[in-house]
């Protein structure tokens, strides 16, 4: 059983809030049109590599129904979470340097902020092995993106700032124990890595997701789900402190950091339903990688 990446990176909740909005139905058209994948064929065979939670596994559902999908990921919790919240949907823990897969098996593979993680042969290696020739390779790498939060979310009392400041050095040793963004790639190495690992027609797309609860056309109902979703990561990382800093903070502080985090998000929620306009945002920019076997 590995739960190493849920355990002390990001959780299922922090990955599977925050990736259903950034890849939810209101962005399809952008997605598709930057996969440009031929979804006539009814036997369209797609993996989705290090899939987490499940949420783009989901998507990909909806948006090519005539494919065949798998997500494998090779977290434990993960796994278990994706196959619950979507049993249609075939979910295989796996490691992404030794897929269980034939020689030239699917039509389509694709990650999501996976690459960074990975040695690049390896990574690149395995999904040109399984894939048909003419298959697709999709990459999508978060590049730098604007995150402000709204200045009752912001601050930070002494208390909070004790205890980061006693946790952030176990925390970098975690990341590099286990490798964490250790080969991630600038925009010019990510394609150029692409083709020395065998790929060719290799073309590139970026694509801003916009989540701004104060935005006139975001419904209640999203900017609830952006708002909490922020919530959730904050709860997450507090939830992480017992594995990333095993006795460094005591229940006790635990219990206090996450009233204040739920302080800080009911307030955010309680301006939000004043009108009472904040204009904190998550504006993510993914580079989407495309290659062709």
């Amino acid at each position: 059983m590995n739960t190493i990446w849920s355990d002390y990176f990001q959780n299922i909740g922090t990955l599977y809030l925050s990736r259903t909005l950034r890849f939810s139905d209101v962005y399809k058209e952008k997605y598709q049109s930057a996969f440009c994948i031929d979804d006539t064929n009814r036997n369209l065979k797609m993996l989705e590599v290090g899939c987490g939670p499940g949420a783009l596994t989901q998507s990909l559902a909806r948006w090519y129904p005539n494919a065949d999908i798998i997500g494998v990921d090779r977290d434990t919790s993960f796994i278990d979470f994706a196959a619950q919240q979507a049993p249609q949907i075939q979910f295989v823990e796996a490691d992404a340097t030794a897929l269980p897969f034939a020689d030239n098996t699917f039509d389509v593979t694709i990650s999501n902020t996976v690459q960074e993680h990975i040695e690049p042969a390896k990574f690149f290696g395995e999904q040109l092995r399984v894939l048909k020739p003419g298959g697709i390779c999709l990459v999508l790498s978060m590049r730098r993106g604007v995150s402000i939060d709204a200045d009752c979310i912001a601050e930070e009392n002494s208390f909070e700032q004790e205890i980061w400041d006693r946790v952030n050095r176990y925390s970098q040793e975690a990341l590099q124990k286990y490798a964490v963004g250790q080969y991630a790639m600038n925009e010019s190495e990510l394609p150029l890595a692409m083709e020395k690992y065998g790929f060719r027609q290799i073309s590139t797309e970026y694509l801003t997701i916009n989540l701004t609860p104060d935005n006139p056309g975001t419904s209640k109902e999203q900017a609830y789900a952006m708002i909490n979703a922020h919530r959730q990561t904050a709860i997450d990382a507090v939830n992480s402190i017992p594995h990333t800093a095993p006795g460094i903070v005591s229940e006790e502080e635990l219990i206090q950091m996450r009233e204040r985090v739920n302080q800080k998000y009911d307030k955010r929620i309680e301006l939000y339903d004043k009108g009472s306009k904040q204009w904190d945002t998550s504006m993510s920019l993914t580079m989407v990688l495309r290659g062709m076997k």
